[in-house]
């Protein structure tokens, strides 16, 4: 039965809540206006240690019929900031008090809490470290997610996200990529953990050029120093874009579901062995391509860097390289980067050509320093290079470049030729 809620409440302490929780055989619940509320737990996995890291904690709501109750209506029920607060903090108090009694004493237990209950409190806030006193969990088991929504008090929420740091706790922003998420939040709490909301990777499922979006993200918030945590995970297929994209964790119903049975947590091992394999495979096979434009263009480039060292010009140094269907342009760069004299554009270059992007077209005197191809064929001369697929400033197409460093007169030169992505292998039985 439901106890009864006084009409005015201050910031809940443990003494007010602890009357409204019941221990059920081996776990707790709590009641709410009328409802029983129970832990769920869903498994975290890191795809790198292949095992569990954490749970995130959820709650689940039933009528007195034993109804599930969505989430949605139990989180409408509260009338005032004060219920929103005494809710808020009754979830955690059972998740914590649930948790503390698992045998598992390494993984993190993620919670969740809302920037609109967080700026309602006080910054000294002291409940949560009385709650974490009484229940015998150290702080840095847990994990506190904030999650990304707008509030009206950003400096009371970086004073919240600074007092769980302050007592030892890990955060985390959650459903970022969704909504109002931006990297100004990044910037401004500094998290541990960054969740990718469940919509990139629903959007990286459909669109090639979503998944590759979603591999800037998480590589852009491992630069902030974040880890990357991919949430919605249900199917084998995103499981692999989940490891291509570089993410350290991931959560979903493809590796467990959230379960009420607490008893069962150490019953939900994934086989990260046979995805990782499976993506090695997977991985070899798209780098093939790679190697066969070495092999393929490692005579070419020869030939015309022995016609550019015997005084051809590059148009005739270059007349194979060019003939190739998918070769679009050569250049010359001296060894400051400075691009010496025109490009030379193919035939299937100027097929490619967009007139939206001709104020790009002319590169007479660019500087390529910057990129990677030409920083090593400098560094490494004689050697063919070759770059991963890219957006090409000199008319936003995706090419990869080979670029090959080698001395004329004693003066380092490099020679590089842009050749069109595809996303299919490369004939190269063609030229």
């Amino acid at each position: 039965m439901s106890k009864t809620l006084p009409e005015k409440l201050s910031a809940p302490e443990l003494d007010l809540l602890s009357p409204m929780l019941n221990k059920e055989g081996d776990s707790w619940t709590a009641d709410f206006q009328g409802l029983k509320l129970r832990t769920a737990l869903q498994p975290i996995y890191s795809i790198s240690h292949k095992r569990i890291v954490g749970y995130e904690a959820l709650i689940r709501a039933f009528d007195t019929d034993n109804s599930a109750v969505l989430p949605l209506h139990l989180f409408e029920l509260p009338s005032s900031d004060a219920e929103n607060l005494l809710l808020d903090r009754l979830c955690r108090y059972l998740h914590i008090r649930n948790y503390s009694d698992i045998s598992d004493q390494l993984n993190w237990l993620f919670l969740n809490v809302s920037p609109r209950v967080v700026t309602s409190g006080s910054q000294a806030d002291s409940f949560f470290g009385q709650l974490l006193e009484k229940t015998g969990l150290p702080p840095h088991r847990i994990v506190m997610e904030i999650v990304e929504q707008p509030t009206d008090d950003a400096e009371r929420l970086r004073e919240t996200v600074a007092y769980y740091k302050k007592l030892g706790c890990l955060t985390a922003i959650d459903d970022f990529g969704a909504g109002h998420s931006n990297f100004e939040r990044i910037w401004n709490l500094s998290p541990d953990i960054v969740k990718l909301d469940r919509t990139l990777l629903t959007r990286a499922t459909e669109d090639h050029k979503a998944r590759q979006i979603l591999n800037g993200i998480a590589s852009l918030l491992h630069q902030s120093g974040c880890l990357v945590l991919l949430e919605g995970v249900e199917t084998r297929d995103q499981a692999m874009i989940a490891i291509d994209a570089g993410v350290d964790f991931v959560q979903g119903f493809f590796f467990k579901k959230p379960s009420i049975d607490l008893g069962q947590l150490g019953h939900a091992p994934a086989d990260l062995d046979e995805l990782l394999r499976e993506y090695k495979t997977r991985n070899k096979v798209t780098q093939d391509p790679t190697r066969q434009l070495v092999e393929f263009f490692t005579g070419i480039f020869q030939d015309a860097v022995d016609r550019l060292c015997g005084g051809s010009d590059m148009g005739q140094a270059c007349v194979e390289i060019l003939n190739h269907p998918a070769v679009s342009r050569c250049y010359l760069v001296d060894s400051k980067g400075i691009q010496i004299d025109d490009t030379l554009i193919s035939d299937a270059g100027i097929r490619t050509l967009d007139p939206r992007f001709k104020p790009l077209e002319s590169t007479t005197s660019a500087d390529w320093f910057r990129q990677t191809y030409l920083r090593q064929a400098l560094a490494q001369p004689e050697s063919l290079h070759v770059t991963a697929p890219y957006l090409c400033v000199t008319g936003a197409y995706m090419c990869v470049t080979l670029s090959r460093g080698y001395y004329h007169n004693g003066e380092l030169r490099v020679l590089c030729c842009d050749i069109l992505a595809n996303p299919s292998p490369y004939s190269l039985s063609q030229g």
